[in-house]
C-alpha cells in the first residue's frame, strides 16, 4: 500500500548509522555545537530508516533546542517534520508543547531568517493540536486590520502567505478568514514573490477573490512579473473550464482572451508558451489559433534547447492535427526552423511542414526546399550528406502528391546522382523511376537528362536504376542510338578482355624497358626482375639443396595491379571490381534496347534490317566481353553462376530474335516479357502503394470522424455532463508525472511484482516487491524475525549481475522477536539486458561472535519493461541488418499450430512490432516470414526475423533470428522467447 505521507526533505545517507541511544543521548548532553549538529543528523536519517528513537525527544529539546545555531535551528525543522508527535493513544505528545513554544519564539524572531524558514516549516506541520496555538503569531506576519502592520522583509512575508494557504487548505477552521486576510494583503503588497504565492492562495481557495484582483489589475498584467504572468494563465485556463453565467460570462471570456493575447507577445518563453497552449483551449475562432501556432513556432526558432523546440514541434503537429487547414498558411515560417543544426528538429518540422503542404504553397515550399538543397553542397555545411537524404525524400513525398511541381524538381534532382553519398543517389533514382511511371508527358525530359548524367553516377545499384529506366522509357530512334553512346562511354571500349590485355601487355613492355635502362646504368636495386628467389629443398637422400630461381612474376603482378588501379569509365570500373548483378542489368537494358529499336523500325515501316543488326551485334559483343572479363583474372571476383546465366538468356534471347526455325510465336512472348512484362509489374506494385496509402488515409479519417450516436458537448452545461472535456494541462500533467500509471498499478497487480526471497522456514523471512520506473529499479523489502530472540546487526545486502549499478549501502537493523522491517534499495539500469539480483541477509545471533546468514533467491529483471515496439522502414531495417553483427537464432519448438497466432503470440511475449504488411502475410500457403522491430528506453535497436512453415504433421518448425548492436539484447530477447515457446507449450 502507497504511504500517504507527504515527504517533503531528502537528507543524505552517509557511513554507517548504527549508533546507540546512549551515544547519541551523551553527544547531545555533553557537545559542542559541531558535535550535535553531527549528532542530529545522524539520528534524523536513522528515523528515516525506520528507527525513530523516541527516548531522544527530551534530550533534543533541553540540550539542542535552546542552541543559537542556524544551522542546528533548520535540521530541527528536519526533525520535528519527521519525529514521531503523537503517543499512543493517538494525543499530541506532552513533550511538543516545549518544541510549541520554541516555535513560537522562533516565529517572532527579530532575524528575518530565521522566522521565513520557521514560517516554511509550518508548511510541513500536518497536526492541527501543534497549529493551533501558532496561528496568531503566524498572522503577526501579515498586515491584518484594523492595525495594517507587515514584517519589513519580503522573506519573511512571501512565506507568511504560503504558510496560510496550507494551514488553510488542510484545516481551514483554524484560518476561517484567511481569503479576507490575503485579499487585503494583496491590496498594500508590492513584492513580486509574495504577490504571486497571495494570488496562487486565492486561485485555489478563494476563485471568486482570485477573478475579482485579476480584474483589479487588468490593465497591468504585460507589464507584472513572470512567475506572476504564470499565475494569471492558470486562473485563465482554470476558470474558462468552470464557466460562469450570462453576460458575465461572456464580458470575463473575452477579457481572458484579450489578456492571453497579449501576454503571447510576453518577454518570457514559458509565458509564451503557456499562453498559447490555453489560448486554443477558450476559443476555436481561426485567428486565435493562427496567432497561438506563431507564437509557438516563435518559440522554437529563438529557443536554443533542442529539446525544448521538440516538445513545442510537438504541441504544433497536435494542434494543427485539430485545425487542418486553418495553419497551412504557417508552412513557410515552419521551414524557417530548418536552420536548427540538430537533424531530429528537422526531420520533425519537414514532417510537419508535409502535412500543411497544399496546392496553394506547395511551389513555395518547393523553392525553399530546393534552396535548403543547394546549401547542402557547401563543404563546410554540417552533417551535409544525411539531410540531404532527408531533404531528397521530402521533395520526393511532395512531387509525388502533387503533380504540378514534379517537373520543376525532377532535373534539379537528377544533378545529385552522382553523389558520393550512395543513400542520396539511390532516393533520387527511386524518385525518378516514380515521376516517369506517373507522368508519361515528362518521360522524354527525363531520358534524355538521365542519359547524360549517366558518366557521373558512382553507385552500382544507382546505375541499375538508371539503366532499368531507359530500357523501359526510351521511346524513338533517336533515344536508343543516344542510350547506345551513353553506354559506350561508361563502358567503355570492347571487347573489355583484349584492351585490359592489351593494356597490361603495354605495361609489360614499359616495366622490361624500364628494367632494361636500370641495368645499363648499374642500379640492379630498382629492377624487380632481376631478383633472385632462393628456397631451401629436401633431396631423396634426405640432403638439403639451396635452389635460386629468377622469375619475372613480381613485374607481371605489379603491371596487373597497375592496370587494374588506372582510371576506368564508371561502369567498367564496376563490373571489373566483381558488381556482376549490375552487368546483369546491363545485358537486360541492352537486350531491351535492341527489342525497342526493332519495333520502331517497324512501324516506321523503313524495311532496313542493317541498323538493327548492327545495334544486336554490338549489344551482343557486350554482353560477351562482360562474361569473358568475368572469366579472366582481371576482374576482382569471377563472374557468379547466377550472373552469367542471366548475361547468356539476354544472349540466347537476341539471337533467336530473327531466327525463322523457333517460330514468330517464340520471338514475340519473348519481346513481350522483356518490353512489357516488367513495365507493368512496376505500375502494378506503384498502383498497389497507391491503393495502401489512400486505405492508410480513409482509416484515419474514419477515426477522426465524429459518429451520429456521439455524445454532443455543451460548454453550458459542461459541469452536468459525465463526458465533459477534461483540462489539457492536467491530462499532460499527469501524464508526466506518471499518476496514471500507478493507478493502473492496483494492489493485484502489485502482488503480482512481489518476490518470495527466502523460505516461510527460515529463522528470517524476506519477500520484495520489484517496482520498474523509468531507468530505476526500486526494491521493496520486508524482512520479518521469525525467531523469538533479538537479531543483532541485520544487514540485507545485494549484488547485481549485467548493467545494474546498486546506489545505496546497506544499513544495520536491529529486530525484535517476531517484529518486520521495511528495507528499500535502488538499482540503476544502464542497458537493456536481462540483469539478475542476487544477496544475502546478515545478523548476528545470541553470542556477538556468532554471525549468521540467510541466502535469498535471485532476482530476475524482465527485459520487456525497458523494450517497446518501435516502427522504421524497409530500407532502413535492411541497413541495419546488415549493420548489426550480434545475432542470436533460436529454433521454433511449440505447441502451437498456426502460422499467424504464432506470429502474434511472438509480438506479444518480446514487444516488438511487425514490420511486414498485413497483406504480405493474407493467406495460407504454409510459410510465413516477418520482420520485428523494437526500441529500447536507451534507444537501442532491436531485429527480428521469423521464418516458419507447417509441415504434414501440423506442426511448426522454422526459425527466430534476433540481430541487435549489442550482445546483451540479442541473448536476453531469444531467452524470452525461448521461455515463451515453453509456456505455450
Amino acid at each position: 500500500m502507497a504511504d500517504k505521507t507527504p515527504c517533503f526533505t531528502l537528507v543524505a545517507d552517509e557511513g554507517d548509522l548504527g549508533y546507540q541511544t546512549q551515544d547519541l543521548r551523551a553527544a547531545l548532553e555533553k557537545g559542542t555545537d559541531e558535535l550535535k549538529l553531527d549528532t542530529l543528523r545522524r539520528i534524523i536519517v536513522s528515523t528515516l530508516n525506520g528507527q525513530p528513537h523516541p527516548q531522544l525527544l527530551m534530550p533534543i529539546i533541553q540540550f539542542v533546542l535552546p542552541s543559537k545555531s542556524k544551522q542546528i535551528k533548520k535540521l530541527l525543522h528536519f526533525y520535528w517534520e519527521i519525529c514521531p508527535k503523537l503517543d499512543e493513544n493517538g494525543k499530541l505528545k506532552q513533550e511538543m508543547i516545549l518544541v510549541c513554544n520554541a516555535i513560537r519564539n522562533d516565529l517572532q524572531h527579530p532575524n528575518e531568517y530565521i522566522r521565513g524558514a520557521t514560517l516554511r516549516f509550518l508548511q510541513k506541520i500536518r497536526e492541527p493540536e501543534l497549529l493551533e496555538p501558532l496561528i496568531p503569531t503566524c498572522r503577526s506576519c501579515l498586515p491584518s486590520p484594523p492595525t495594517v502592520q507587515e514584517h519589513r522583509h519580503s522573506y519573511v512575508r512571501k512565506n507568511a502567505v504560503m504558510a496560510v494557504f496550507q494551514i488553510y487548505k488542510s484545516f481551514d477552521y483554524l484560518i476561517p478568514d484567511a481569503p479576507e486576510l490575503i485579499q487585503t494583503f494583496m491590496a498594500a503588497e508590492s513584492d513580486t514573490t509574495s504577490l504571486r504565492n497571495a494570488f496562487t492562495m486565492l486561485q485555489a481557495v478563494a476563485p471568486a477573490r482570485a477573478v475579482e484582483y485579476f480584474l483589479s489589475v487588468y490593465d497591468q498584467i504585460a507589464n507584472l512579473d513572470e512567475m506572476m504572468q504564470l499565475s494569471v494563465i492558470e486562473l485563465i485556463r482554470k476558470e474558462s473550464k468552470a464557466g460562469g453565467s450570462g453576460a458575465q460570462e461572456g464580458s470575463l471570456k473575452a477579457r481572458y482572451i484579450k489578456c492571453i493575447f497579449e501576454l503571447l507577445n510576453s518577454g518570457s518563453h514559458s509565458v509564451k508558451y503557456e499562453a498559447a497552449a490555453t489560448l486554443t483551449t477558450l476559443t476555436q475562432n481561426p485567428a486565435a489559433v493562427k496567432a497561438a501556432a506563431s507564437c509557438l513556432i516563435s518559440l522554437v526558432l529563438s529557443e536554443p534547447s533542442n529539446n525544448v523546440k521538440m516538445i513545442v514541434l510537438t504541441r504544433i503537429a497536435a494542434l494543427h492535427s485539430k485545425h487542418e487547414h486553418v495553419l497551412d498558411e504557417l508552412v513557410m515560417d515552419i521551414l524557417r526552423v530548418l536552420t536548427s543544426p540538430d537533424m531530429d528538429v528537422r526531420k520533425k518540422a519537414l514532417g510537419i511542414a508535409m502535412d500543411m503542404v497544399s496546392g496553394r504553397n506547395v511551389e513555395d515550399v518547393v523553392v525553399f526546399l530546393k534552396k535548403e538543397l543547394a546549401r547542402t553542397l557547401d563543404p563546410n555545411f554540417e552533417k551535409a550528406t544525411e539531410y540531404r537524404q532527408l531533404l531528397i525524400q521530402t521533395i520526393h513525398t511532395c512531387a509525388i502528391r502533387h503533380s504540378e511541381v514534379a517537373s520543376s524538381v525532377v532535373h534539379v534532382l537528377m544533378d545529385f546522382l552522382g553523389d558520393a553519398s550512395n543513400a542520396s543517389a539511390v532516393d533520387v533514382i527511386a524518385f525518378v523511376r516514380e515521376v516517369v511511371e506517373k507522368f508519361p508527358d515528362l518521360r522524354a525530359g527525363i531520358v534524355d537528362k538521365l542519359l547524360e548524367t549517366f558518366p557521373e553516377i558512382k553507385s552500382g545499384k544507382v546505375f541499375r536504376g538508371a539503366m532499368w529506366i531507359v530500357g523501359e522509357y526510351v521511346a524513338s530512334r533517336e533515344e536508343v542510338q543516344t542510350a547506345m553512346r551513353q553506354i559506350r562511354k561508361v563502358i567503355g571500349e570492347v571487347p573489355i578482355l583484349a584492351s585490359e590485355q592489351r593494356l597490361l601487355d603495354q605495361a609489360e613492355q614499359e616495366a622490361a624497358a624500364h628494367a632494361d635502362v636500370s641495368n645499363g646504368h648499374g642500379d640492379s636495386q630498382l629492377v624487380h626482375k632481376s631478383q633472385p628467389t632462393t628456397t631451401t629443398r629436401v633431396l631423396a637422400d634426405g640432403t638439403y639443396a639451396t635452389e635460386t630461381a629468377y622469375s619475372s612474376s613480381a613485374t607481371a603482378s605489379a603491371s596487373l595491379e597497375a592496370v587494374k588501379a588506372a582510371a576506368k569509365p564508371p561502369l567498367r570500373a564496376l563490373i571489373l571490381g566483381g558488381d556482376f548483378y549490375t552487368a546483369t542489368v546491363l545485358a537486360a537494358t541492352l537486350a531491351k534496347l535492341v527489342m525497342r529499336f526493332k519495333e520502331i523500325s517497324s512501324e516506321a515501316g523503313t524495311g532496313e534490317t542493317r541498323p538493327v543488326n548492327e545495334l544486336r551485334a554490338e549489344c551482343m559483343l557486350i554482353m560477351t566481353s562482360v562474361i569473358r572479363v568475368g572469366q579472366s583474372h582481371f576482374a576482382t571476383v569471377p563472374i557468379d553462376e547466377d550472373a552469367q546465366e542471366r548475361i547468356l538468356a539476354c544472349l540466347q534471347s537476341l539471337a533467336e530474335l530473327d531466327n525463322p526455325a523457333a517460330g514468330p510465336d517464340r520471338a514475340r512472348v519473348i519481346e513481350d516479357i522483356f518490353l512489357r512484362d516488367t513495365q507493368a509489374a512496376y505500375a502494378k506494385m506503384v498502383e498497389h502503394e497507391e491503393k495502401k496509402a489512400l486505405e492508410k488515409k480513409k482509416r484515419e479519417d474514419k477515426a477522426q470522424a465524429i459518429q451520429a450516436d456521439d455524445l454532443i458537448q455543451f460548454r453550458q452545461l459542461a459541469k452536468k455532463q459525465s463526458g465533459a472535456e477534461v483540462d489539457e494541462y492536467e491530462l499532460d500533467l499527469t501524464k508526466a508525472t506518471g499518476v496514471q500509471d500507478a493507478a493502473k498499478d492496483d494492489f493485484v497487480s502489485k502482488l503480482q511484482r512481489v518476490v518470495q526471497l527466502t523460505g516461510f522456514s527460515d529463522p528470517v523471512y524476506a519477500e520484495a516487491y520489484v517496482h520498474v520506473q523509468g531507468f530505476d529499479i526500486l526494491l521493496d523489502v520486508l524482512i520479518v524475525n521469525q525467531t523469538n530472540e533479538t537479531l543483532q546487526n541485520l544487514t540485507c545486502e545485494f549484488a547485481t549481475l549485467g548493467d545494474l549499478r546498486l546506489l545505496e549501502r546497506p544499513i544495520p537493523y536491529t529486530l525484535g522477536p517476531q517484529s518486520f522491517q521495511s528495507v528499500k534499495a535502488t538499482i540503476k539500469v544502464s542497458s537493456t539486458e536481462t540483469g539478475v539480483i542476487f544477496g544475502n541477509i546478515f545478523y548476528d545471533g545470541a553470542a556477538t561472535t556468532d554471525s549468521r546468514c540467510v541466502v535469498l533467491n535471485d532476482i530476475h529483471i524482465d527485459i520487456l519493461d525497458y523494450i517497446t515496439p518501435g516502427y522504421c522502414n524497409e530500407a532502413q531495417f535492411r541497413s541495419m541488418w546488415t549493420e548489426f553483427e550480434w545475432e542470436n537464432k533460436v529454433n521454433v519448438n511449440t505447441n502451437i499450430d498456426n502460422l499467424r497466432s504464432y506470429l502474434q503470440h511472438i509480438m506479444s511475449s518480446t514487444n516488438m512490432a511487425c514490420l511486414t504488411p498485413d497483406a504480405a502475410l493474407e493467406g495460407d500457403c504454409g510459410f510465413l516470414s516477418a520482420n520485428l522491430y523494437a526500441r529500447s528506453l536507451f534507444g537501442e535497436d532491436a531485429l527480428a526475423n521469423l521464418s516458419i512453415e507447417k509441415v504434414a504433421d501440423g506442426t511448426l518448425q522454422g526459425h527466430v533470428r534476433i540481430r541487435s548492436k549489442t550482445q546483451g539484447i540479442a541473448l536476453s530477447l531469444g531467452d524470452r522467447i525461448t521461455i515463451s515457446q515453453k509456456a505455450a507449450a
